[in-house]
């Protein structure tokens, strides 16, 4: 079982998380009152909804983890999974993002305005296209390899 569903485990038993597919279509996503929340779109990282706010207050301790990685001026955050304290950072900053969403919905539920206002999509960038290998014509190889070792060897 890989780190990223171990998170995703443990997150399935919170009272306060919906899952469901994300917005953006690809992975698995938990949501809470409206907002998605996280997101699971690979097998070793998970995207957070932090919102902006938590992002810019917590970025100095954010920046002391090799597991985190920030965009600047983004909501969203990237929590790379290898490991049990990986995940361990992950449940804890799951429960910041849910703090700070509940804070700017306002207690209990928040205004009818916050909880129909769309939480912002997650800025996960699919992995680039590798550029096409153009067909190697027949004995290149052969030929790379007489321009590095001399005839005869």
């Amino acid at each position: 079982m890989t780190a990223a569903h171990r998170a995703m485990t443990l997150l399935e038993s919170w009272p306060n998380l919906v899952s469901g597919p994300p917005k953006c279509t690809v992975g698995q996503a938990f949501a809470s009152a409206g907002h998605e929340i996280v997101h699971f779109h690979t097998a070793d990282s998970a995207d957070l909804h932090l919102t902006s706010t938590a992002v810019e207050r917590l970025l100095p301790q954010l920046r002391h983890s090799s597991a985190i990685r920030v965009r600047p001026g983004a909501s969203w955050i990237t929590v790379l999974l290898d490991c049990d304290s990986d995940v361990e950072l992950l449940l804890v900053l799951v429960s910041v993002a849910l703090k700070e969403h509940s804070e700017e919905n306002g207690e209990g539920g928040g205004s009818e305005e916050a909880r129909r206002r769309p939480s912002l999509p997650c800025d996960w960038e699919r992995p680039a296209e590798l550029p096409a290998v153009p067909a190697a014509r027949p004995g290149a190889a052969r030929r790379m390899v007489d321009r590095l070792m001399p005839h005869g060897h």
